[in-house]
């Protein structure tokens, strides 16, 4: 199977660099993947794969070997692009103004889709079952994963593991990344709102200062992390945008802050969503004004089951050489993989798709692939998704 694998994901290379064209040039933003989700669905009917939309635009295709129920295998690829100008010159370039497949999603939908069908044309050569997981929404709160999990992607039937695939432009094209337990952090989010009487900037003794009290909030939540948390423990807390006011002479009313939250450990991070509200509230009032704290709980951290991802390292050497595969490095990026990896066993890796000269990362607008890489994405979820322990 692992040759035949490889050979079908070799033929079949210039249909899914056009598939990937085809999404990249028809991106949709988190939660508006309608045309993405027609075009998959229009796929997995072309080659006789049954499936069922969930959470909107989410499909969920089924494919059975033999004894489809001795083991049943999840692969996930979510749909969603980004608010980003693509700034690439190529001839399949996004269409839409503003919206960009900047985080590499066409890429894993296109090597489900590449896998989906290599194992659809072998399913009398394997054993069990595989899902197919089209997801979408992946980088917008609350995540499509925990809809998808909410209407029953992991019921009826339930698979035993799942796999999940991000691209890494600063990975050698080609080249594969694992790493077992946490590889991922939790990220919530976190505005901010300090509200005060306000009054002219000559007379700041008849009023509170709200951009005072806002730089006194953003130099003192850093001691949150520094002062409360286990130096072992990785947290990073950033405040990324303040507003407020807008001339020279006037203390504004209200400043609006907003910054993100990235942890580790489940407990030390609703402890730390406390700690944060306190502070803020306490500080504001200690200076004269009022703080409005909204804490917007995202995505868990995403855990490796350690013994599948070994399990999956091994195989995934055997697919390629052990030299095309490597660790993973820990990573305070967020992912929605994460609702899945707190239910089941699952694995979560990274395929590598840079060069020399592609090799802009993700969330920019010159994010771009080799697109040799994808031949060996398709192969390795379609091997993972079958191979024998």
């Amino acid at each position: 199977m692992k040759s035949l694998i490889q050979q079908l994901a070799a033929k079949y290379q210039d249909d899914c660099v056009a598939i990937r064209h085809h999404l990249h040039a028809h991106p949709e933003l988190s939660f508006e993947e309608h045309e993405t989700s027609r075009f998959i669905q229009e796929k997995l009917k072309e080659w006789g794969i049954s499936f069922q939309v969930m959470a909107g635009t989410g499909v969920v295709g089924w494919i059975e070997g033999t004894d489809p129920l001795s083991r049943i295998t999840a692969l996930r690829a979510d749909m969603d692009a980004l608010p980003i100008q693509e700034e690439n010159d190529v001839e399949y370039r996004s269409l839409k103004p503003g919206v960009m497949h900047a985080c590499g999603h066409d890429v894993h939908t296109t090597c489900l889709l590449g896998a989906a069908r290599i194992l659809q044309e072998t399913r009398d050569q394997w054993r069990g079952s595989v899902k197919l997981i089209f997801q979408p929404g992946e980088e917008k709160n609350p995540g499509g994963a925990s809809i998808m999990i909410r209407e029953g992607v992991l019921d009826n039937p339930a698979p035993q593991r799942i796999f999940g695939m991000h691209v890494h432009p600063l990975l050698p094209s080609g080249t594969f990344s694992f790493r077992g337990g946490k590889v991922m952090a939790s990220a919530d989010e976190i505005y901010i709102t300090v509200k005060v009487k306000g009054g002219h900037a000559a007379a700041p003794h008849l009023s509170a200062d709200s951009i005072l009290i806002a730089s006194q909030i953003v130099l003192s939540l850093q001691q949150i992390v520094s002062r409360n948390n286990n130096p072992l423990n990785p947290t990073v807390l950033s405040i990324t945008s303040i507003q407020g006011g807008n001339t020279t002479n006037v203390i504004p009313s209200e400043v609006k802050m907003m910054g993100t939250l990235r942890a580790m450990d489940e407990t030390w991070r609703f402890k730390a969503h406390q700690l944060i509200k306190d502070q803020v509230e306490t500080i504001a009032a200690a200076l004269g004004g009022k703080a409005e704290v909204h804490i917007d709980i995202g995505y868990p951290f995403v855990l490796n089951n350690e013994d599948l991802t070994e399990w999956a390292k091994r195989k995934a050497a055997a697919l390629m050489g052990e030299e095309k595969v490597e660790e993973t490095e820990l990573r305070m990026g967020a992912e929605d993989f994460a609702f899945y990896s707190h239910r089941i066993p699952a694995c979560f890796f990274r395929l590598g798709v840079g060069t020399e000269s592609i090799n802009s990362n993700v969330h920019t607008p010159t994010f771009n692939i080799d697109e040799q890489a994808i031949q060996h994405g398709v192969a390795m979820m379609a091997w993972l998704a079958i191979a024998e322990d």
